[in-house]
């Protein structure tokens, strides 16, 4: 089943959450899902001991770099999709996971900076493209972004990856904080009190939408779609 693992060589890119965003939309359609948490900080792995997790949502941790190809493909053979977080670096664990991605997602912010770190994660997953001689998808998945305002910044750095070739989301995960609460509450989102945090509906309805864009693009493909069309 597929396998998305989410990438940047930036920390403070939006990784985790856009994992738990994903992850959590899926399960709560249906899918039954791994999260396998394989940054050191185990940032997912804590906020899976305190929220409320569905039946057909998993979180793994115990995960390093002689066991990620077998846990990632033991989870692939029971769950309808697997979720790798990455750690920020370009580690030997980095590579391994990415070698198994049916798709890497790399999560950045609107800035020249941020993309100059997300080019280096691209240029690692050419690197292990050419050494497997395989071809792994890859997309853009701009995060923190305002509901508002799409600066030229922004516009530009979109426009010169899809130059490049690199697919970009066009579901962009915005600034909100009811991304902050699922950490600081340790809940998921629809389990959050909407008297305590801000526009939930509205960060709901863009986890969905994400999740929604990733399902679609699978269903592109010939090799999952039997059972990604279960899901939304």
């Amino acid at each position: 089943m597929p396998t998305l693992v989410i990438a940047s060589s930036k920390g403070g890119s939006g990784k985790s959450t856009s994992a738990i965003l994903l992850a959590t939309a899926l399960a709560e359609h249906g899918a039954t899902v791994t999260i396998i948490d394989a940054d050191v900080n185990r940032p997912l792995s804590s906020w899976a001991r305190h929220a409320e997790l569905p039946d057909t949502l998993t979180v793994l941790s115990d995960v390093n770099e002689t066991t990620i190809i077998d846990t990632i493909e033991d989870a692939a053979a029971t769950a309808q999709f697997v979720i790798v977080d990455l750690e920020g670096t370009a580690s030997l664990m980095v590579g391994l996971a990415i070698s198994r991605a049916d798709l890497v997602i790399i999560p950045t912010q609107g800035s020249q900076l941020d993309a100059t770190e997300t080019a280096k994660t691209v240029k690692l997953v050419k690197m292990q493209e050419k050494s497997l001689r395989l071809k792994i998808p890859m997309a853009i998945l701009l995060t923190r972004t305002s509901t508002a305002i799409r600066p030229r910044t922004l516009l530009a750095i979109e426009a010169e990856f899809r130059k490049a070739g690199i697919r970009v989301f066009n579901t962009q995960i915005h600034e909100r904080d009811a991304y902050k609460a699922i950490f600081s509450f340790g809940k998921m989102l629809p389990d959050l009190d909407s008297s305590q945090v801000r526009n939930l509906p509205a960060a709901i309805l863009n986890a969905k939408e994400l999740m929604v864009e990733v399902v679609n693009l699978f269903r592109e493909k010939t090799a999952p779609a039997e059972r990604v069309a279960e899901v939304a």
